[in-house]
């Protein structure tokens, strides 16, 4: 089922209501990755399971996460965006529903790693690449701010409600309204998401008549394919290697184990939790205000200050703990969500810069170095926990590791050219050759 928007009066560009669909289905698939933090705790009490083991679950999830995110961008090349969502949301549902009734570890890693992983991950940031590379020829680094800033909403609409449902009512309740939410979101995409601005006789937004949007076709064939070519710039890996720290320290550290440290130092889970989903409040602003940046300033001096800025928060991290939301803590929290998933418009403007209209799968890849940097920080955090009985260490790794991802991202090449690299050219550009 599907209605003809082509009957309907335009009075915006259609281009916005793909936005907004897409806008909705982030959240849906954002649920979950909310809930790990929020869960743990419930989890390691009525199963004794360590949080070394829950963090691996976590992992997994977010190694797939990742890995499955090149390949989504294919298969939305070759089979059309909504298909590959519609899955994506079901698998997502699935995940978060069937945990209700497991009673042994493997049961989470296939709930938790497994299908969660494929699902998210077929909703990643390759969608947002996706999207914003064919409906939009104009505001670009905005509108990549705004659908990147669903992942924040999906954790603060989540985050207080599962922790609150979860205290209440227990984690099975809990775990069961994200499955819910994903499945709602499933008849928004099949009524109203299209493939291309050609499917409703029009062009991109902000694009010249006669104008058509990117086609390329290959599926997985394609994103080994552009890989292979990728993976001869420097670009690609300078941007691959500072995304998967910027991965490191936010889902796979702060995201999975922020609820935990702030327990351990004797916080209640509700109140740690809204401090986490504060941190989504700060990020909506944060990431679209980066976008709107990101289509004025250079982006390589946009993430410098990002990541440094970052390291400097996080080494602070440790010694802002306490029983109580004290005012410091309330201060890490604000700029940390400014912070928090800002580096993502300049990490995509650069890719346009250099990758042309091949992007959102060279993204793909570099959004899966994002996911096996928070895969590794998500279990060496909690390996750390069950070792030294804090996770103090794992939060001033984290710090050192944003200083250097600031040092990388100044050298990487600048391309002449606007930042939003509208006018890339159609060919693959590979720049500067090792």
């Amino acid at each position: 089922m599907s209605i003809d928007t082509r009957r309907i009066p335009r009075l915006l560009h259609p281009a916005w209501a793909i936005a907004a669909v897409t806008f909705l289905t982030m959240i849906g698939s954002a649920g979950f990755r909310a809930a790990p933090g929020v869960f743990m705790d419930p989890l390691h009490q009525e199963f004794g399971w360590s949080m070394g083991l829950m963090g691996s679950a976590v992992s997994l999830n977010l190694v797939l996460f990742g890995l499955t995110a090149p390949f989504s961008a294919a298969l939305m090349e070759r089979f059309g965006i909504r298909p590959v969502c519609m899955v994506a949301l079901v698998l997502v549902a699935a995940g978060a529903i069937l945990p209700v009734w497991m009673t042994s570890p493997w049961q989470l890693i296939v709930c938790w790693g497994l299908l969660i992983g494929l699902g998210t991950g077929s909703m990643s940031m390759s969608l947002v690449a996706t999207v914003t590379g064919r409906w939009f020829h104009a505001k670009r680094g905005l509108i990549s701010g705004v659908l990147t800033a669903a992942n924040a909403t999906g954790q603060l609409i989540f985050l207080p409600v599962l922790a609150a449902i979860s205290h209440a009512a227990g984690w099975r309740w809990a775990t069961s309204v994200v499955g819910l939410a994903a499945f709602a979101v499933v008849p928004l995409v099949l009524v109203f998401m299209r493939n291309r601005p050609e499917d409703l006789g029009t062009v991109a937004y902000g694009a010249p008549e006669g104008y058509r949007s990117p086609k390329s076709t290959g599926g997985a064939r394609m994103a080994l394919e552009t890989l292979k070519i990728a993976s001869r710039s420097r670009a690609f890996w300078f941007l691959a290697g500072t995304f998967a720290i910027c991965g490191a320290t936010t889902n796979g550290l702060v995201s999975t184990h922020f609820i935990p440290a702030a327990m351990d130092h004797g916080m209640h889970e509700t109140t740690a939790a809204s401090l986490l989903a504060l941190v989504g409040i700060f990020d909506i602003v944060g990431t679209i205000g980066s976008g709107w940046l990101t289509d004025r300033v250079d982006p390589r001096i946009l993430l410098v200050f990002y990541y440094g800025l970052r390291g400097v928060a996080l080494s602070l991290l440790p010694s802002l703990f306490s029983g109580t939301m004290r005012p410091n803590m309330l201060a890490f929290v604000l700029f940390y969500g400014l912070d928090w998933v800002a580096t993502v418009p300049p990490t995509m403007a650069l890719a346009r810069q250099h990758f042309g209209d091949r992007a959102p799968v060279v993204f793909g890849w570099i959004f899966a170095c994002h996911q096996l940097g928070a895969a590794l920080a998500a279990w060496g955090a909690g390996w750390i926990r069950d070792d030294t009985g804090t996770y103090a260490s794992a939060f001033y790794i984290a710090a050192v590791l944003c200083l250097v991802a600031a040092a990388v991202c100044l050298t990487i090449r600048r391309i002449n050219g606007p930042a939003t690299s509208e006018a890339a050219p159609t060919p693959l550009a590979v720049s500067e050759p090792t």
